[in-house]
């Protein structure tokens, strides 16, 4: 039975990091291809390759929070450390792949460390809230940090970009920053979402760390590929219409934004990020250009989000336990 639980958890861990790449990929490259700058098969391929850069590279720093730092995982016994891994990736599964359905751009962040929590609570075990706090407070201050960012940036682009760069060499000069911009989000994005897929397994001592860090990014890449573009169409051009300029202020901001808190080791929300740059940029031109409607329900995914995979992970433990009799 432990094997089978173990073999199921590695899978579920798979799939986490398959969602994240389904819903979380427009968060790289859903503004570069909703400005026209690269097609969409093109932009699958930069994301790709750049986010499982990023996940090598840095991605251990917030694996270890995910993993250890909400809750004391590794003291559970050897049978039930892999079957809260189990719960927690299915319950985190589930969720971010009906936001996907709904071509919503969920937080896979908030999804997992709400699930782990909620595993947590159910076994008695006690969580970090001093942890949980700093977690919450980030996720609060990322979407609005990206929105005072991409809005600054593209202010001061508007005013500099035009005398700086030739009118013969701007078209030119955009689409290399916006591709730029676009590969550095998809590695901030990979260093830090790979943790969401399998931090719970380097923290549960199933995985070392760099190969828990090394099978999630390369499901997160299986995830673009075979069902990323749904929610770019969201990202691309349902929140507002982006002119190039617009999508390379958005792009750096969120970039800049996910990779300070990736450095610090805290999982925070690349959509948040994302969207809230978009939404910033936006408000540059006047809030009349942006789609509140849209905005209105991706809000509403994101509080729900925590809450949510929380209680599937509880009650889903709660079961397992009973049915098991562990």
């Amino acid at each position: 039975m432990y094997l089978v639980i173990v073999a199921g958890c590695i899978l579920m861990s798979i799939g986490v990091g398959w969602s994240i790449g389904a819903n979380d990929a427009a968060n790289s490259i859903g503004t570069a291809v909703g400005s026209r700058v690269v097609t969409l098969r093109q932009g699958i391929v930069l994301v790709v390759f750049f986010g499982l850069l990023g996940a090598m590279l840095l991605g251990g720093n917030v694996a270890k929070t995910v993993g250890s730092g909400i809750a004391p995982l590794d003291t559970l016994s050897e049978t039930m450390r892999p079957t809260v891994a189990l719960t927690a990736t299915l319950s985190a599964c589930t969720w971010v792949v009906l936001a996907t359905l709904w071509k919503m751009p969920i937080s896979t962040s908030h999804s997992i460390v709400g699930a782990v929590a909620g595993c947590a609570l159910a076994l008695g075990l006690p969580v970090n809230w001093k942890v949980m706090q700093r977690i919450f407070l980030c996720w609060v201050l990322t979407p609005g940090g990206a929105a005072l960012m991409g809005y600054a940036a593209y202010r001061i682009l508007q005013f500099v970009f035009p005398r700086v760069v030739p009118p013969r060499f701007q078209k030119r000069t955009l689409t290399f920053l916006i591709l730029a911009s676009a590969c550095y989000v998809a590695f901030s994005w990979g260093a830090n979402d790979v943790a969401n897929a399998t931090g719970v397994l380097s923290g549960t001592g199933i995985l070392s760390v760099r190969s828990s860090v090394a099978l999630g990014g390369l499901a997160i890449a299986l995830g673009i590929v075979t069902w990323g573009y749904r929610v770019i169409e969201t990202i691309g051009s349902q929140i507002t219409h982006l002119l190039p300029l617009m999508a390379f202020s958005a792009q750096l901001a969120s970039g800049l934004n996910v990779h300070l808190y990736t450095e610090l080791g805290i999982p925070v929300s690349t959509s948040h990020s994302i969207v809230g740059a978009i939404f910033g940029v936006g408000l540059v031109r006047g809030l009349q250009v942006v789609n509140v409607r849209i905005m209105r329900e991706i809000v509403v995914c994101w509080v729900a989000t925590p809450f949510v995979s929380g209680v599937i992970g509880f009650c889903a433990l709660k079961a397992l336990v009973w049915g098991l009799k562990i």
